[in-house]
């Protein structure tokens, strides 16, 4: 085989893999809207003040069972009651996770 046609088959095949990696990547989903239409204002403050006006990311998790609602951050659980039409806060419990707080409030 002449240089030449080294040259057109390193090409050709460079063309193939090239195109072949390109097919294979896969496209990204479009995330999920999860934000409510609208917002209490007292919620956007919380929200606000919790990211720092934007400088961190924030990560926590949340739910409710009975009477209670549960909010877990990086320190420990805020277990809120429901009183007068809004929940209010009942206790912390630090360095505890989600799970276990639902559990101990389960028995009240």
């Amino acid at each position: 085989m002449t240089t030449m046609g080294r040259m057109r088959t390193t090409a050709v095949l460079l063309l193939l893999m090239t195109l072949t990696v390109a097919a294979a990547t896969p496209k990204k989903k479009t995330p999920a809207i999860i934000a409510p239409d609208d917002v209490p204002h007292s919620i956007a403050q919380f929200m606000r003040s919790l990211s720092r006006d934007g400088a961190r990311s924030v990560t926590f998790k949340a739910t409710s069972t009975g009477q209670r609602f549960f909010f877990e951050e990086a320190a420990g659980v805020t277990v809120y009651r429901y009183k007068n039409g809004h929940y209010v806060r009942e206790a912390f419990l630090l360095n505890v996770k989600l799970a276990t707080a639902v559990k101990r409030y389960a028995k009240r």
